[in-house]
């Protein structure tokens, strides 16, 4: 037990058993990647809390078991509007199963297999679509004895079903791009009634299974489910989060397989296959003219193997020319613990259009409001509201912006969220009201269980109310969190969710304004002392649904709930903020997630780069990790470079532990403070770029982080970087992740690309690899020729600052002299740019040297006051003698400009060009 002395006068005792009762706790060092391998624990000081492959009974039956061979009944093919269905029949069991194929409108095709007479319904994840995809109609081109082959719109693509063995080809331009059951994986266990009485013998796990002290009992029996596919010409697949590894998936053969199963992992290990917080079940591969999808729509606990071929490790024995001759192929093989096959395969071919049809199908990413794309400053825990005030204040002195200071579970009283803590907390809404007369905001934290208090009237009321997970006996689900023994919510029921909704109205959350926004935590489910520190599986939810079914989908609904509720407070007005550490595919439509409690170390600065790479391209695109590790302390050059890439990323917040050192920006000397200051600052000065490029996720699907194969696809050299990446499409942004070095290597892709510099405006060729000798203040950013990116012209101390300043151009012109990007602005906050159409959006364009500002978009009705201060042209070759301006209905006016010879740049100042007007420079 440790004391901590709190400001408030109070003395609160803290018990370490909430860090000890979880694997790989960093006071324990030898076991520090505990969670990494799950084996270790076995031979350390603590038991075994996760599981590997090994322990999950499913999995091991269906690794070993027999391939089960299907056979299509071609003669019972039937075609209708919504597509084709098909029977299939398993030759030693004579199960039957029904196939469903539908080809969509964005060029999607979904392949649901079910039982074809279950003795009840089985699962299918309700919510995560955003609406029943939208079907083309299927034409037979072609029938065989063998095969029948179906062809839909202009015919390009076609489906091809083989009768023995069943194997389903999908085709574009006669190439069979994919092959579903192509190695005969396909397994379906039929739902049946329990045995009377349950023998101990080895179909006993059939029924129950037992993990350490802790027994599943399983109300349906096995029922998992599996199916392999054949990625054809492909051997690179990304996605999968979440998972600290690499961004390039790696083959599985050595280890274990990807799991998808939220868990509340402390201090996870790092290049791990196991999984961690949230699960999106989306998998792309590449290759230079296609990028393909394959989404498992399934929310129980899942594992994937990946095998490429030719592999690089493949047979020595293997003749070298038979080895180039073999084409690549990626096979990937899903396996869930229940549910249905539900599986989407998303054409592409380019990156851009396969992230618009996974946006069609799960939703786009919330718009944020602009605050949320500033600097958050977070600790386990401010300890009062002196604290929280000293804290604004100390960015304030030492000039550094931020925009939102926030809470963890300590604020609250005695644990019971929707509450305060009267002693150290006494005046809520005064604090928030004191941090919004400067136009900074509160977050606080809302977990998904309530402390088991009779006493308590809002865990009465959900008592009441039926909104608590049952256990398999039918009564309530008790496990230990933060506050004890709790109970939890059953967000899977829509009445639960609209009861937990209301719970944020100003009348009911006392001590809550319009200023106070919400992070969900511990949202896995996190059970202390649960089966993997999780829930149950044969816990029950709304609709007599097990755990089990739906497990990945908790922390989804707790996000959904929690931004309803937001967005209800304010009359469907204001766009709200939500930070969740569980999440699902279709999160992204509810606000932002993390990386969760992560380590300060390089190791984990390193590792969050891809991690966030992969939520990107997986829909989940604001996101971000703690800056600075969320335990243990960083050294102050650890610190810095954590900013530096913190700076970069989508969600910017700096967190820590209670038992970490206090570590606000200003406490580690002036050259430290100077240099955090400088990565803020400029952060802030960049959020225009940063709004637009959410805007154009919000609208497109297309991710602000962006690997570099995203944007040069052809580039093979690009295809496995996960150290450096593109913020939109202009800036390459290559952070420092490693200690005391002195340069990094940084590929410029593109035989016929320029990049400069963005500090020295240095200009370099493309198709290059370029040494960068860097200090503490280095980092590394290039912007890419052909682009144009907007600045603040100041940075101010909040973003509600930034729309009264003027805006800084960066026009970076490519090889023929041009350039264009756009511009996004709103009012910042409320949801009017969707519902009145108040929004501007510009486009820039720079050809034969003239700079054009014109719209982007017909519809936008915002008229707004922002005015462009200056443009600063890059890669301009000599020197100019004139820069005139063109304004329709006035005079054309002669610009000020400067030329600067050493790096070919000109600067046009003294402007005042309103954003939303049409205007022209020509450069002479």
């Amino acid at each position: 037990m440790a004391e901590v002395k709190l400001p408030c006068e109070t003395t609160r005792v803290v018990s370490m058993d909430c860090f000890h009762s979880i694997p790989d706790a960093p006071d324990v060092p030898d076991e520090a990647d505990v969670a990494d391998d799950p084996e270790k624990g076995k031979k350390g000081k603590k038991e075994k809390i996760f599981k590997t492959s090994d322990d999950v009974a499913f999995y091991r039956r269906q690794m070993q078991g027999p391939n089960l061979q299907h056979r299509a009944l071609l003669d019972t093919m039937e075609v209708t509007e919504k597509g084709a269905c098909v029977q299939l029949l398993e030759s030693d069991s004579q199960t039957r199963l029904l196939l469903s194929l539908s080809p969509c409108k964005n060029d999607t095709v979904r392949i649901l297999i079910d039982e074809l007479q279950p003795i009840k319904a089985r699962y299918r994840v309700p919510d995560v679509l955003t609406g029943e995809p939208q079907c083309e109609q299927l034409r037979v081109e072609r029938r065989t004895e063998d095969s029948v082959t179906l062809s839909w719109s202009s015919g390009r693509h076609q489906v091809r079903v083989w009768h023995f063995p069943f194997r389903l080809e999908l085709l574009c331009d006669d190439e069979v791009m994919v092959t579903f059951n192509s190695k005969s994986k396909l397994w379906f266990e039929k739902l049946r009634d329990p045995p009377s009485e349950l023998q101990e013998d080895e179909t006993s796990s059939l029924w129950k299974e037992t993990f350490q002290q802790f027994v599943d009992v399983k109300a349906n029996g096995p029922s998992s489910i599996g199916a392999d596919l054949c990625l054809h010409g492909f051997n690179h697949v990304y996605g999968l989060p979440e998972h600290a590894d690499s961004l390039q998936l790696r083959d599985t053969r050595d280890g274990e397989p990807y799991r998808l199963y939220n868990l509340d992992v402390f201090a996870y290990g790092v290049y791990s296959r196991f999984g961690l917080y949230g699960s999106v079940p989306l998998l792309l591969a590449h290759k230079p003219d296609r990028t393909l999808g394959v989404f498992w729509l399934n929310a129980s606990e899942t594992f994937v193997n990946l095998r490429y071929s030719p592999a690089d490790g493949q047979d020595d024995q293997t003749p070298s020319v038979e080895k180039r001759c073999l084409q690549p192929e990626t096979d990937v093989h899903w396996l869930s613990e229940s549910g249905v096959i539900d599986c989407m395969v998303l054409l592409g071919p380019s990156p851009q259009q396969l992230f618009s049809q996974y946006a069609q199908l799960t939703g786009y990413q919330a718009m944020p409001p602009l605050f949320a794309l500033g600097y958050h400053q977070c600790r386990w825990n401010y300890n009062d509201e002196a604290d929280v005030k000293a804290v604004d204040a100390g960015f304030d002195d030492h000039n550094i912006p931020y925009d939102v200071i926030w809470l963890d579970i300590e604020h609250t009283h005695e644990k019971r969220y929707f509450t305060w803590d009267p002693v150290c907390f006494p005046e809520p809404a005064r604090l928030q009201q004191y941090l919004g007369y400067k136009k900074r905001k509160l977050v606080v934290i809302s977990d998904p269980h309530f402390k088991t208090d009779p006493d308590w009237s809002l865990y009465r009321e959900a008592r009441d109310g039926g909104h608590f997970v049952k256990n398999r006996e039918g009564d309530l689900f008790k496990g230990l969190c933060w506050p004890g023994e709790s109970c939890y919510l059953d967000f899977s029921s829509p009445a639960t969710r609209e009861w937990y909704s209301r719970c944020f109205g100003l009348d009911k959350y006392k001590g809550s304004t319009p200023l106070l926004f919400v992070w969900n935590d511990m949202n896995e489910p996190s059970v202390f002392h649960g089966p993997e520190k999780t829930m149950p599986k044969d816990a029950v939810h709304y609709g007599g649904w097990e755990h089990r079914e739906l497990h990945n989908l908790y922390g989804f609904y707790q996000h959904m709930a929690t931004a309803e509720g937001l967005i209800m407070r304010s009359g469907g007005k204001e766009r709200p903020f939500v930070l969740a550490r569980s999440f699902f595919a279709g999160s992204q439509r509810f606000g932002a997630v993390w990386t969760g409690d992560n380590v300060a170390t390089w190791e984990y600065l390193k590792i969050s780069i891809p991690m966030l790479l992969s939520l990107n391209v997986t829909g989940i695109m604001f996101c971000g990790a703690d800056v600075g590790g969320f335990f243990w302390d960083p050294d102050p050059e650890l610190l810095v470079r954590w900013y530096q890439a913190g700076a970069l990323q989508p969600f910017f917040r700096g967190h820590c532990a209670k038992l970490s050192k206090r570590r606000e920006p200003w406490l580690f000397g002036e050259e430290v403070t100077a240099a955090i200051r400088s990565v803020i600052q400029e952060r802030y000065c960049l959020l225009p770029f940063w709004y637009t490029l959410f805007y154009q996720a919000h609208t497109s699907g297309v991710p602000p982080l962006r690997p570099l194969w995203v944007e040069f696809p052809r580039e093979e050299s690009t295809f496995a970087i996960d150290n450096q990446y593109m913020i939109g499409g202009a800036l390459l942004a290559c952070p420092v992740v490693e200690r005391s070095v002195q340069e990094v290597k940084v590929l410029l892709p593109g035989d016929d690309e320029i990049w400069y510099d963005i500090d020295s405006k240095e200009a370099h060729e493309g198709g290059k690899t370029v040494t960068l000798p860097v200090t503490l203040d280095t980092v590394p950013v290039f912007q890419r020729g052909g682009s144009v990116v907007c600045r603040a012209a100041a940075s101010g101390s909040c973003t509600a600052q930034l729309q009264s300043f003027p805006l800084s151009i960066t026009v970076a012109l490519n090889s023929q002299g041009a350039a264009d990007g756009e511009l996004y602005l709103d009012d910042g906050h409320s949801f009017n740019y969707r519902d009145k159409k108040a929004f501007c959006l510009r486009r820039f364009s720079m050809h034969s040297g003239r700079l054009r500002c014109r719209p982007a978009s017909e519809d936008g009705t915002f008229d707004c006051d922002t005015v462009v201060q200056s443009v600063t042209i890059l890669g301009v070759k000599s020197k100019a003698s004139t820069a005139t301006v063109h304004l329709s209905g006035t005079k054309d006016t002669a610009a000020v400009f400067q030329y600067t010879d050493t790096c070919n740049m000109l600067t046009v100042s003294e402007l005042n060009l309103r954003a939303s007007q049409d205007w022209d420079i020509q450069i002479g």
